[in-house]
């Protein structure tokens, strides 16, 4: 069975970083898109960011230019490096990837920016 295992959430102050890593265990192949879905409290889940099989990459307008995503098909890992954090970035971040058709998600970690 695959499972999604996020780390690198945690408090941090506004300006500040943070670096949320997403790993695939199990039996993993022909993984297409990637990327990071948030939720913060009675929001909708948005997505973040998302970096497809030939590494090309979208961001939500608030990430572009402090956020950052990649991806190493070879470990089956997503990452997102955000920097200058603001508390409107802080929510539930949650990873997914494509396996066919089917998404993949993450269990979810906590980010929050304190002001």
């Amino acid at each position: 069975q695959v499972q999604l295992v996020e780390s690198g959430g945690g408090l941090v102050q506004a300006g500040g970083s943070l670096r949320l890593s997403c790993a695939a265990s199990g039996s993993i192949f022909r993984l297409k898109a990637m990327g990071w879905y948030r939720q913060a409290p009675g929001k909708q889940r948005e997505l973040v960011a998302a970096i497809s099989s030939d590494g090309s990459t979208n961001y939500t307008d608030s990430a572009k230019d402090r956020f950052t995503i990649s991806r190493d098909s070879a470990k089956n890992t997503v990452r997102l490096q955000m920097n200058s954090l603001k508390p409107e970035d802080t929510a539930v971040y949650y990873c997914y990837m494509i396996r066919f058709t089917t998404y993949l998600w993450g269990q979810g970690t906590q980010v929050t920016v304190s002001s």
